[in-house]
């Protein structure tokens, strides 16, 4: 049970790392107070949701494809931490959405679609599920609220390395699903 609290703790953390990197080329946009709350509150919403989602249907193909879901679960986060390291060496600048609105849902959804792929893994791998969304949302939210608070000073530093540290955890895991010891 402690393993599998500090397994998810990781990967929760890992996972949130995207919503602060993203949070802190956001926090140059100088928001309110108000805002920012309601940010983190809808980021950390969505790093339950969307990890639900993928962890039911990661359980229905547990059923169905047995001992070789677990790979594919590794399978599945190894691509994940790939795509998060190359993601970070990009020097695009597709994040600059206001959130407010719409704008709102679809910055959270889009730092969100990393934790369904991580809860159809889990979902697949069988871990306990209210344990896992709610250090996805907790964590996800705390890490946006001090991405968005810190955006001002260390964007440019702290931006791209984040998102290696979470890809570089997503792989560890991975690792530990596909060569279990």
């Amino acid at each position: 049970m402690v393993g599998e609290i500090v397994t998810l703790a990781m990967m929760a953390f890992a996972l949130g790392m995207d919503a602060f990197s993203v949070s802190l080329g956001m926090g140059l946009l100088r928001l309110r107070l108000k805002q920012i709350v309601y940010v983190g509150l809808t980021v950390g919403c969505f790093h339950v949701i969307m990890p639900l989602i993928g962890m039911g249907i990661g359980r229905m193909l547990s059923v169905q494809l047995g001992h070789m879901a677990t790979y594919i679960g590794g399978g599945l986060l190894f691509f994940l931490g790939i795509q998060m390291v190359i993601a970070s060496f990009r020097h695009e600048q597709e994040h600059w959405l206001r959130p407010v609105g719409i704008g709102l849902f679809v910055f959270a959804f889009s730092v969100s679609l990393d934790s369904f792929s991580v809860g159809l893994s889990l979902g697949i791998y069988g871990v306990e599920m209210a344990l896992a969304v709610i250090a996805f949302g907790l964590t996800s939210m705390m890490l946006t609220w001090m991405g968005l608070l810190l955006g001002r000073r260390f964007q440019r530093w702290l931006g791209t390395y984040s998102e290696v540290l979470g890809g570089a955890i997503l792989l560890l895991f991975a690792c530990k699903l596909l060569f279990p010891l």
